[in-house]
């Protein structure tokens, strides 16, 4: 998404020779074994395959910095299958990323950007303590996002906590506008002002569902819907195939709008103005209007953004051009709501007096662009960052990024376990059975967790989890699949094996977040 004593990196087959990446170092000493070398073991891969050494992230676009190495404070390295990279979750954004991204994005990794299982953090956990060694972990919650309202096409759909003082502003301020036209409701126009600001965001609801229905009708899974402040998001986990999938997609959105604009249209025309039903209805059709207007804009990452990458990606055929235009749109419009909006209003373009235009209502103008500018640059460069990562998102292959694995009896002691390791140069270890059947992984966190002296009286299969189907990967996946694969199973990880059944090695999840941050950080 590091060079750290030998450990941490991921596997390749073309640049790394085998004295650069020796294996674990022994724990009690802290020195490596370069150059040892042992038979090959049943199943392992074979000694001579080269390695890639990791790469410092570079680049604005991903930190700046590479993780901190999990070493000791004399400098020993980390022990076999201790993992040097942080834990962390990739953001997505909105479009979520594909795999990763959270995707993207996203609405990431977007795509709500891409994510792939956090790598363990040296420590026992509270997860750890409560699953227990030869356990598997239990499948984390769904990822929330506010109150959960309910579950239409059972896509789940938040509040996030912002929508409640968007909504008090908006009760607030349709409130004074119904006491100017409603002067005889009293306080009661605050309770119709409430109603209105639900009615709005139940609008926007319709606005992303239409998005969803179209990601499920072209089988693009949705993360879930966020109510938020200044609208709502569909986080879309995956990109669209084609061009005019993309383009559907996006404008589906504001057609809805529209539509429910004209039906409140058509609902005001038997009402009479000056009522509350007549306020109410007048109210929706022209916010309903402003959504479709503003999702309309060329520019990411908004609705009109999409159709005008859409529009890019057909001309050119590539989704990459069509991302960069879009973004560059979406930051060139950004800074025109960033000028332009206060000068509107001082104007008196949007209905404000000029007389009237210096004070709060100065203030309050300036503040929304800002806020409104913002989010549309923010947004505009998620989505560069999760185009990027779906970009390289194939070179993220489980074959390329598996380390090597020592298989050990269930009652090897740890400190055996390690030392066969160092001696063979494998980085993971496997726990079998009597007929060298794999039975589970020896957890790297676990690893740590145990002090040195305690070592040799600790078996392995104490720090093992329990291997389950979800747990077991070919090592032919790459790219979303085998971001697909490790989402659906949580663990920190894997065991990659080949089409025959033989053992390949072990996939930490560590390596997999790692490989991530240099997808970001590589140039486009």
């Amino acid at each position: 998404m590091d060079v750290s004593g030998g450990s941490g990196q991921p596997r390749s087959g073309n640049d790394e020779t085998a004295e650069h990446h020796a294996g674990p170092a022994d724990p009690a000493t802290g020195s490596a074994h370069p150059g040892t070398t042992a038979p090959r073991t049943p199943g392992e891969p074979p000694a001579d395959r080269p390695r890639t050494p990791g790469a410092t992230p570079a680049g604005g676009s991903a930190e700046e910095t590479p993780p901190r190495d999990r070493d000791t404070d004399d400098g020993t390295p980390p022990p076999a299958g201790a993992s040097d990279g942080p834990s962390q979750e990739p953001r997505p954004g909105d479009d979520t990323p594909p795999g990763p991204p959270p995707a993207a994005g996203s609405d990431r990794p977007g795509p709500s950007t891409p994510d792939p299982t956090p790598g363990p953090n040296g420590d026992r956990t509270r997860a750890e303590a409560a699953t227990g060694p030869g356990r598997p972990p239990q499948r984390p919650p769904e990822p929330g996002g506010g109150l959960l309202m309910g579950r239409p096409f059972g896509v789940p759909v938040y509040v996030a906590p912002s929508w409640f003082l968007v909504a008090a502003l908006i009760t607030w301020v349709f409130g004074g506008q119904l006491d100017r036209v409603l002067p005889e409701l009293g306080a009661a126009r605050y309770l119709v002002s409430l109603f209105f600001a639900v009615a709005f965001y139940a609008s926007v609801l319709v606005h992303e569902l239409a998005h969803t229905v179209a990601a499920l009708r072209f089988k693009l899974p949705v993360r879930r819907i966020q109510l938020q402040f200044f609208g709502g998001v569909s986080e879309i986990e995956k990109e669209a195939e084609t061009p005019g999938r993309e383009f559907v997609l996006a404008f589906v959105g504001p057609l809805l709008s529209l539509v429910l604009a004209g039906a409140f249209y058509l609902a005001l025309l038997p009402v009479e103005p000056g009522t509350v039903p007549g306020v109410l209805l007048a109210g929706l059709m022209i916010s309903n209007l402003i959504v479709a207007a503003f999702n309309l804009l060329p520019g990411l990452p908004l609705d009109g953004g999409r159709m005008l990458r859409a529009v890019v990606w057909k001309i050119t055929g590539k989704p990459m051009s069509g991302t960069i235009a879009a973004a560059w749109v979406g930051r060139a419009l950004a800074v025109s709501v960033l000028i332009g909006l206060p000068l509107l209003t001082q104007s008196g373009a949007l209905g404000s007096a000029a007389e009237d235009s210096i004070g709060m209502d100065t203030v309050m103008d300036a503040l929304l662009a800002a806020i409104l500018a913002a989010i549309i640059w923010t947004g505009a460069g998620n989505s560069l960052r999760m185009a990027r990562l779906r970009e390289h998102l194939p070179e993220l292959r489980a074959r390329t990024l598996t380390r090597r694995a020592v298989p050990v009896p269930a009652d090897t002691p740890l400190s055996e376990a390690l030392r066969r390791a160092n001696a063979s140069g494998a980085r993971a270890l496997v726990v079998v059975d009597h007929e060298g059947t794999p039975v589970s992984l020896v957890r790297e966190a676990a690893i740590v967790g145990v002090p040195e002296h305690r070592r040799p009286w600790v078996p392995v299969s104490g720090l093992a989890q329990d291997l389950t189907d979800g747990m077991r990967v070919s090592a032919e996946l790459s790219g979303e699949e085998l971001l697909d694969a490790l989402r659906a199973t949580p663990a920190t990880e894997y065991l990659v094996v080949e089409e025959t059944g033989e053992i390949y090695g072990v996939l930490s999840a560590a390596d997999v977040e790692r490989a991530f941050v240099k997808a970001m950080a590589r140039p486009s």
